[in-house]
């Protein structure tokens, strides 16, 4: 990693981070950006076009990003950003792989004339074919031969036999509980105004790397990116331009991360 200390959280903007990485280094990236706040955030500005940038050229060929991202409601309207935030990362040589769905259970209540809001995007962005892809599973109800369909160019449906497994990938929506006590069982993460569950960072992790890979949070937050990869064997870095939160974030790694470079 040439000038970087691995296992540390590196409090600046994450773009002087990036800026001491090799070209593709990275094997993977988690992170929650700060939403609409992108530009403003708590204090800081950030240049979201420059991280796209930078996220591409030090990710590995076959790397993965997973963007957790929402769009904030201003006058009347959702902002669309996540979307705009999408469509940017494609025009900048990433693939949108999946869109994944990250549903909470028992969210906020909201007020007005909308429905309950349940879910964020997860984004997988992958420069080129994903390298690594270790699915998640689940029992499937029936096992044996099966018929399969598919309708072919002229509208005609196709049949052919298929061997059902006993194990089938999960659906791209996944679902957690979230709230005090419940998204992690480190009472000091919630001092960070916005955290996402450790099993979704557990889950994905699994998914899109393997023992040994080097996983980059560029808006480390409290600290969960990093967390969960080291006790999933993991290398990590993160970049935290709020020396707040990044003393949150460290903070709560000193009870699993011995050796946490401050």
């Amino acid at each position: 990693m040439g000038k970087l200390i691995l296992n540390k959280i590196y409090i600046e903007n994450c773009i002087d981070t990036m800026a001491k990485m090799q070209t593709e280094s990275i094997d993977m990236v988690l992170t929650s950006p700060p939403y609409d706040d992108l530009r403003n955030y708590n204090g800081y500005d950030l240049s979201f076009e420059r991280i796209v940038k930078d996220l591409y050229r030090v990710l590995k060929k076959g790397g993965v990003i997973i963007w957790v991202v929402g769009d904030k409601t201003e006058n009347g309207s959702e902002t669309g950003t996540s979307f705009k935030q999408a469509l940017y990362f494609k025009e900048n040589g990433f693939n949108i792989h999946d869109t994944m769905i990250y549903y909470k259970n028992n969210p906020m209540p909201t007020t007005g004339n909308r429905y309950h809001q349940h879910f964020e995007y997860m984004f997988v962005f992958s420069k080129g074919v994903p390298k690594t892809f270790n699915p998640i599973t689940e029992p499937t109800k029936y096992n044996g031969l099966a018929n399969m369909k598919n309708r072919g160019k002229e509208g005609t449906l196709n049949y052919k036999k298929v061997e059902r497994t006993k194990e089938k990938k999960v659906g791209n929506v996944f679902s957690y509980s979230v709230g005090g006590g419940i998204s992690t069982k480190d009472k000091i993460a919630y001092k960070h105004p916005d955290i996402f569950p450790e099993k979704l960072a557990f889950d994905q992790i699994i998914t899109w790397s393997n023992e040994g890979d080097l996983i980059y949070d560029p808006f480390m937050g409290s600290g969960t990116t990093a967390k969960v990869a080291h006790l999933l064997n993991r290398k990590w870095i993160g970049s935290e331009i709020s020396s707040e939160y990044a003393k949150i974030a460290n903070e709560r790694l000193k009870e699993y991360i011995k050796d946490v470079a401050i």
